[in-house]
């Protein structure tokens, strides 16, 4: 099965039924080492969802790590614009911390079931090559996955490592974002409104509303083309070009800022416009069409694949530090399409870009836990008013009216 590698969740899964959108699937019944928990789970993403059954399987590595390993393991049973159609995934294996794992956070993941079973380092390396790219000699679209380590010949340069503020995603702390060598000038918070992260399931790179529309004006006064449909900007048109042209000279270099572990010190990672305007569909003989890689979220800036394609990231989860090095197969017409500098002074920059409230999957769950204990005493209280004799009763009359109206508070994953 080919599985889709995830940093912003926790959950591994496959499909454990026939879907129409899937040419392969596991059927548990057909395992002899597949033992079930018969606990159902949920997970939601900021596209699609699955429901499935959780239970433990036994995995072998093809090379580099011997022996075998029980892992958790969820069956997908449905599914909802999980699978699409087209796609060549059958499952989806979640990277990020135990905090964000479902149905709760005692479900061991992945990744921390291998430290410990295995003993390797508690880190992970990734290297995104992407299908927007060309295959450079004899490499492949699919890039590399390292568990336990950092593979040498997959990035040239230095490695630059910034703080993780958070281990639930792995949050980063953003303190500006520059459009071709101008800086945006906002307040370094929305960049980080209301998280940072760097999430390899994430397709695009997603900015906060008002970081978003800065970016669009900032490139579109840049850029050399004079007029531009709103729809591209947006994702609900495309833009085409002769075949021969190439759109890529048009547009400006994006540089993002991270934080240095060195608190006083930052660096920048930049793509060049060859990575966020995105080839994606040919029509007839003579046109290219491209999409704006980059998209608006309510809430959080995602350091999705448009960025990591770039570069060789590494998941440092000993030291609580994510790294980025430039990747040698980012690279186009035989150019790098990604940079990275430093170090620069953070001196006009805020102290803590970081909100220090942070309302995280743990939290919420102590609220609601509070507030379902608070809910018992009113109910105690109700229950022990109605056993009052009833002189002491409220006759209603027809013109007592109780209304109970309730919402539902809507999660937003990812």
């Amino acid at each position: 099965l080919n599985i889709l590698v995830d940093t912003g969740s926790s959950n591994f899964a496959v499909a454990g039924v026939p879907d129409p959108d899937v040419t392969s699937y596991f059927n548990p019944e057909l395992s002899s080492t597949y033992r079930s928990e018969g606990i159902e789970v949920t997970v939601k993403y900021s596209q699609g969802s699955w429901t499935g059954v959780l239970g433990t399987d036994v995995i072998t590595m093809p090379k580099g790590l011997y022996g075998s390993y029980t892992i958790n393991i969820a069956t997908i049973l449905e599914s909802e614009n999980f699978f699409l159609p087209g796609v060549k995934w059958h499952g989806i294996l979640g990277l990020a911390y135990g905090a964000l794992a479902k149905p709760s956070s005692s479900v061991e993941t992945f990744f921390d079931s291998l430290v410990r079973q295995a003993k390797i380092p508690n880190i992970f390396s990734l290297q995104m090559c992407g299908a927007g790219l060309p295959v450079s000699g004899s490499g492949t679209n699919g890039g590399s996955l390292v568990l336990g380590g950092i593979e040498p010949s997959l990035y040239t340069g230095d490695i630059w490592y910034t703080p993780i503020k958070e281990e639930w995603y792995y949050q980063v702390e953003i303190l500006k974002l520059e459009v071709g060598g101008q800086n945006l000038e906002l307040d370094c918070r929305e960049y980080n409104a209301d998280k940072a992260i760097v999430d390899s399931g994430t397709t695009l790179l997603r900015l906060p509303e008002k970081v978003f529309s800065a970016v669009v004006q900032a490139i579109a006064r840049t850029s050399l083309i004079q007029e531009f449909s709103s729809g591209f900007w947006t994702g609900s048109q495309l833009a085409c070009w002769d075949r021969t042209e190439k759109p890529w000279s048009l547009f400006p270099k994006l540089s993002i800022y991270l934080r240095d572990e060195n608190s006083s010190r930052s660096f920048r990672i930049s793509i060049l416009p060859q990575l966020y305007i995105q080839p994606i569909l040919v029509i007839g003989d003579n046109l290219q069409c491209y999409r704006f890689g980059i998209s608006s979220s309510t809430n959080a800036l995602v350091i999705g694949a448009t960025v990591m394609e770039g570069f060789y990231v590494i998941f440092d989860r000993a030291r609580r530090r994510v790294g980025f090095a430039v990747s040698p197969c980012a690279e186009v017409d035989g150019a790098l399409v990604s940079e990275i500098e430093g170090p620069f002074t953070t001196a006009d920059v805020a102290s803590n870009c970081v909100s220090s409230v942070s309302f995280h999957e743990p939290v919420l769950w102590i609220a609601s836990y509070a507030l379902m204990s608070l809910c018992g005493i009113i109910l105690l209280v109700l229950i022990v008013l109605l056993l009052i004799p009833p002189r002491c009763q409220h006759r209603y009359t027809d013109n007592d009216v109780v209304n109970d109206e309730s919402s539902l508070v809507r999660h937003r994953w990812k």
